[in-house]
């Protein structure tokens, strides 16, 4: 455990055999609905303005998730207080997921402010479950709070003000690290953390899959439905070969704990932000194949096939980032993967979705087919490629 003013000084904790405890996996299937709903927001209101709200509700959303990942990593919830307070924190994620679809509209103040609520509840949990470890969370607590705070605002407000309020709100956030700078405040579990981040890209995969099911439900069962969902299922695999079949969770810790203490929350900081792609991608594609269930043998529209394409783009784009910050890994290949799914959206909107489907998913094996021959023909990456 951190002390109650610093980061800790209880001896190394490199090799503090602690992993990540059930109660978490637990909670990031609660986060992993918000993520389903922006799925469903997406698809159900696919315009620039829908774009846009999926990023704002994103945006704030991920941030938190992400300050729970530090709070756990610094200690485990194993106190009855500690595991009711996440479960509090829990359920305002659950409350902010329900009000996503409606968190804009006109005409729902409800449900705008719910979602402000329950985010309000999430960063009320979080700051007070951190303080009983680290003191030092109270340098960030005040600009989770005036996110909150801004959030519920916009509640009361509609477009464009509420925009304005939400982009505020993430700003707030997203830029407070270069006011108060984490580095040496918080000391980072190399094995908990990324393993943490793999869980959470199995969850997500496995909800985009759950979003697709729900979306072809209404359409019945036909043989177009049937392999429109198994090309999203195929997809969804071939995305968690890309991200687990070369052990890049594993890469990912070894170039943490190669990494000073001091600059070892810099660093975790840059792998929370190379999961935003990786995540978005998720939720695109997934929508984008919602979006083309029993339309399998027709062209459609120019913005679902690009949704299918930049979807997977979007995740490939994100490894490539988290290869090339933590030197873990190439990237030639897995940008030319990427580039290569952007192309796709042609066969889409001109020829069929069978045709993009089909020639996406034959793609992203190529890549990962000429990623192994190439790691085998050079041999293992360094042990510590992060130094």
């Amino acid at each position: 455990m951190t002390s109650a003013d610093g980061p800790g000084d209880d001896g190394d904790r490199d090799d503090d055999p602690a992993r990540v405890t059930t109660l978490e996996l637990f909670f990031d299937l609660v986060f992993a609905f918000t993520l389903t709903q922006l799925t469903a927001l997406l698809a159900g209101h696919f315009t620039a303005a829908g774009a846009l709200e999926v990023l704002l509700v994103f945006g704030v959303l991920w941030w938190m998730y992400g300050g729970y990942t530090w709070l756990t990593n610094t200690h485990a919830p194993d106190q009855t207080p500690e595991r009711l307070l996440l479960l509090v924190g829990m359920a305002g994620f659950l409350v902010a997921g329900l009000a996503i679809p409606h968190g804009f509209g006109p005409g729902d103040t409800g449900s705008r402010v719910a979602l402000g609520v329950g985010y309000l509840i999430v960063v009320a949990v979080h700051t007070t479950l951190f303080y009983r470890v680290n003191h030092n969370i109270v340098r960030v607590a005040p600009f989770n709070v005036t996110s909150a705070l801004l959030v519920i605002a916009a509640g009361f407000t509609n477009p464009p003000a509420s925009y304005v309020l939400w982009t505020a709100a993430v700003a707030v956030q997203w830029l407070s690290p270069l006011i108060s700078r984490p580095g040496g405040r918080f000391d980072i579990r190399p094995a908990h953390y990324a393993e943490r981040q793999g869980a959470l890209v199995i969850v997500a995969l496995g909800e985009s899959v759950a979003a697709i099911g729900i979306g072809a439900a209404p359409a019945g069962v036909t043989v177009s439905v049937a392999l429109s969902a198994v090309l999203g299922l195929a997809l969804s695999a071939a995305l968690w070969w890309s991200y687990f079949g070369a052990d890049e969770d594993k890469r990912v810790e070894q170039a943490m704990a190669a990494t000073s203490r001091e600059r070892r929350a810099g660093l975790a900081l840059t792998v929370y932000y190379a999961h935003i792609p990786i995540l978005l991608g998720v939720v695109v594609l997934a929508a984008g194949v919602t979006l083309t269930i029993d339309h399998l043998t027709q062209p459609h529209q120019v913005g679902h096939a690009v949704a299918v394409a930049g979807g997977a783009a979007l995740f490939l784009g994100g490894s490539a980032w988290l290869r090339q910050a933590l030197r873990i890994g190439p990237i030639r290949i897995r940008l030319a993967g990427a580039v290569f799914a952007l192309a796709t959206a042609a066969l889409g909107a001109v020829v069929a979705v069978e045709a993009q489907l089909a020639v996406l998913l034959a793609g992203i094996v190529a890549m990962l087919c000429a990623e192994r021959y190439g790691l085998a023909k050079a041999g293992p990456l360094p042990q510590h490629a992060g130094e």
